[in-house]
């Protein structure tokens, strides 16, 4: 059985929150365990932020709902809108309301997260996905989130 990752990072590549599901699971029902799961740490006292300023992320979080969620929490969202999406709200006239807002230049620094990803492969094992066990693998994914927090 194959497994799918879901994580968010920080600006300098580094894995903020990671949730680990089954290949043939969707991005959007991920998309709150992970957010839930981010803790941004303060360069003074204080408690870790839980809320971050803005959210770059990829057209497969791209819903109502996702919108919604991060509209009522304060969070700004730069998502792209698929092709598909766009169509239905075009189809629909005027009752398809307005697209959502989209900042091309916010979402050129959403790299960080591909490089993010590119760090945690680094590690052979996470590339490949050997071990047979989801909670190895999650277990050898936070292993690799440490090193990557403790090299910087």
């Amino acid at each position: 059985m194959s497994t799918k990752v879901h994580l968010a990072s920080d600006s300098r590549a580094r894995p903020l929150s990671l949730y680990v599901t089954a290949g043939q699971a969707g991005d959007a029902p991920a998309f709150e365990v992970v957010m839930t799961g981010i803790r941004i740490p303060r360069s003074g006292l204080g408690r870790p932020r839980t809320r971050p300023a803005a959210v770059l992320a990829d057209r497969a979080y791209s819903s109502r709902a996702i919108r919604g969620d991060l509209r009522r929490r304060g969070i700004r969202a730069v998502i792209p809108q698929p092709a598909d999406q766009i169509g239905h709200r075009l189809r629909r006239g005027r009752a398809g309301g307005r697209p959502p807002g989209f900042d091309a230049e916010t979402y050129k620094e959403r790299n960080t997260v591909e490089r993010c990803i590119a760090r945690i492969k680094q590690w052979r094992g996470l590339a490949m996905r050997t071990d047979k066990l989801a909670i190895a693998y999650q277990a050898a994914l936070h292993l690799a989130a440490i090193f990557i927090w403790t090299r910087r």
